[in-house]
């Protein structure tokens, strides 16, 4: 994977804010040519540094505004057990991320939810039931303070 230099970043970072902006207009913001542009926004997204393209939905208007915070604690941490974790965690759509921790857990899941009874209701349906669970504690957000934000480049 190449090293990427000052105006990659800049290009990452104006693509990081809009990444629906026109070639033209990319160009423009970070004073290359579009051919130039071009180029080097195939290379980034060769070389795996843009990862893709996706659309920031209305969480609320979709009906699952309500976000949660679960942390997972296992009862064995094997490679067995880890995998099954996974695996089952990669089946549910209501699992927005899965994040395997260092500390007094092993799992931190972020849930996007209708409320809280679809909530109750998928813990004891799906969560509780996942591989290896011990314990769970839950965290219910009541504002996001800040949310989705770039990568500091």
């Amino acid at each position: 994977m190449a090293e990427i230099d000052a105006i990659d970043r800049k290009i990452l970072a104006v693509l990081q804010a809009d990444g629906r902006i026109s070639n033209l207009r990319l160009a423009d913001a970070v004073s290359l040519s579009p051919t130039a542009v071009l180029a080097r926004t195939q290379r980034l997204l060769r070389d795996g540094y843009i990862q893709g393209f996706t659309a920031r939905l209305d969480a609320a208007r979709l009906g699952c505004a309500m976000t949660v915070f679960v942390e997972v604690l296992l009862d064995r941490t094997t490679p067995n057990i880890f995998d099954a974790f996974n695996a089952a965690v990669m089946t549910d759509p209501e699992i927005a991320e899965c994040h395997m921790v260092a500390g007094g857990f092993d799992y931190l899941i972020k849930l996007r939810m209708r409320d809280m009874d679809a909530y109750r209701e998928f813990a004891s349906r799906r969560l509780w039931q996942f591989p290896g669970v011990r314990e769970t504690r839950t965290y219910a957000v009541i504002d996001a303070v800040k949310e989705g934000g770039p990568l500091p480049l």
